[in-house]
């Protein structure tokens, strides 16, 4: 099978198979107060929202991503061409939200992420996390710490908090409140993509992993203009 073809079976487990994920009554989390279209801010108890490019934007971008998902790794390169292009003129935020029915390692990975968040480093520790998916997506529980350690340590962490933040309660608290915002939206399989309240189609998704991403591209230049700004120049 081939990646593309792989990918494309992938999407479509995720989106059948993602009503099946499973959170533990310790893992709800109420968000009914809280706009998911809005970045959230840091509080006692969770990080806040990892915003990319420019936080005051009116324009927000935002992915519910599994780290383990062929889909998600699929669209990772466009995304992040994307955000690198919009970055002066939308806010991008990725949540976490792991189907850990079957992904057993996307918990994993979303963790390490968030650790590396508590040292000024989620952005690197994500592109990491997807630019080496096939080397960690199969590994067994007890290896797999190991290896996003020595990712932490190659990307300069301190890898005793590294590890230690593992376990932080501000951790699970914050993919808790990330998977909140998505059982809230209906999301039910990886990648779903929101510009503000308005969820991406299956064909601008399709386009997204298998494409450029052009589709994904006019609706933010739209959006961009519709808040009085100019879209930048595509390459």
């Amino acid at each position: 099978m081939t990646r593309t073809r792989w990918i494309i079976f992938a999407v479509i487990c995720a989106v059948v198979l993602g009503g099946l994920v499973f959170l533990s009554k310790k893992d709800n989390v109420d968000v009914s107060s809280l706009d998911p279209s809005k970045a959230v801010s840091q509080t006692d108890t969770a990080i806040g929202d990892h915003v990319y490019g420019n936080a005051s934007s009116e324009v927000v971008l935002i992915e519910y991503g599994d780290f383990q998902c062929p889909g998600c790794g699929g669209a990772f390169p466009q995304l992040k061409a994307i955000k690198e292009l919009y970055k002066d003129d939308i806010a991008f935020i990725f949540r976490n939200f792991p189907l850990t029915n079957i992904h057993p390692n996307a918990l994993a990975a979303s963790t390490a992420a968030e650790a590396a968040g508590l040292q000024g480093e989620f952005w690197r520790m994500h592109d990491v996390l997807f630019q080496n998916q096939d080397a960690w997506s199969d590994i067994n529980t007890n290896e797999r710490t190991d290896v996003f350690t020595e990712y932490a340590k190659n990307i300069g962490l301190d890898v005793d908090k590294f590890k230690e933040d593992l376990t932080s309660r501000q951790v699970s608290a914050k993919i808790s409140r990330d998977r909140a915002f998505g059982q809230k939206l209906g999301v039910t399989g990886t990648p779903s993509v929101y510009i503000g309240n308005e969820k991406l189609s299956d064909e601008e998704i399709t386009d997204l992993i298998q494409g450029t991403g052009e589709k994904l591209m006019d609706k933010l230049d739209d959006a961009i203009k519709k808040a009085g700004g100019e879209p930048p120049t595509r390459p």
